[in-house]
């Protein structure tokens, strides 16, 4: 879901820098010594995951984890996957650096909101409910990057011409939706059983 360089409006490129920037801000606030490891970790989740296509028809997709980083880091999410998002813009050339607010916002924003409501069940005495969380959690952020990639490039698009690419992405993404719903389901029942803390309490708004 990466957007590449030279693709999006000036002004898309601007509001979504300053969204990143703000959540950036906010997030790492929420990186203190004792989490730091943590964070570091999962950025190199996020990169590794992202090496991992999958192929639909003639397209490819890949993994994201987006929802998980959300559940376990909260707002710190933002500067995890930026930290991401740039190692893969400078290695692989994967999305751009212009373009790296815009991708960063797209990607981490649901994965907070979602475990802003999402964590009080993951971390919550109900098995059933955390579950569904984790469903709910993983398989939601990504249909809801998938929504503003999509929509980033409709409306970056004076012409009809990236209304097509637009729906293409949403419909690719759709597997990874189911595939990454049930990994974060499986990664909660997990974490409860040998480190409930992780996904313990509200994520702070």
């Amino acid at each position: 879901m990466h957007i590449s360089e030279g693709v999006l409006a000036p002004g898309l490129l601007l509001g979504g820098g300053a969204l990143t920037l703000g959540g950036l801000v906010r997030g790492l606030k929420d990186i203190q010594e004792d989490n730091l490891p943590r964070a570091a970790i999962l950025a190199a989740v996020f990169f590794t995951a992202s090496l991992i296509h999958i192929n639909i028809g003639p397209a490819s997709t890949h993994l994201v984890l987006s929802g998980l980083i959300g559940l376990v880091m909260g707002w710190a999410a933002f500067p995890v996957i930026f930290i991401g998002l740039l190692l893969q813009g400078l290695l692989f050339q994967f999305g751009g650096l212009t373009t790296l607010g815009v991708n960063t916002f797209n990607m981490a924003a649901p994965a907070v909101l979602l475990a802003l409501a999402g964590r009080r069940l993951t971390g919550g005495p109900s098995r059933p409910l955390a579950l569904a969380a984790g469903l709910v959690c993983g398989g939601g952020a990504i249909l809801i990057s998938s929504l503003l990639v999509g929509g980033s490039l409709y409306l970056s698009g004076a012409e009809v011409s990236f209304a097509l690419p637009a729906k293409a992405i949403i419909l690719a993404n759709l597997p990874v939706m189911v595939i990454e719903a049930l990994v974060t389901m499986f990664c909660v029942q997990f974490l409860r059983q040998v480190r409930p803390s992780l996904l313990a309490g509200p994520v702070r708004p």
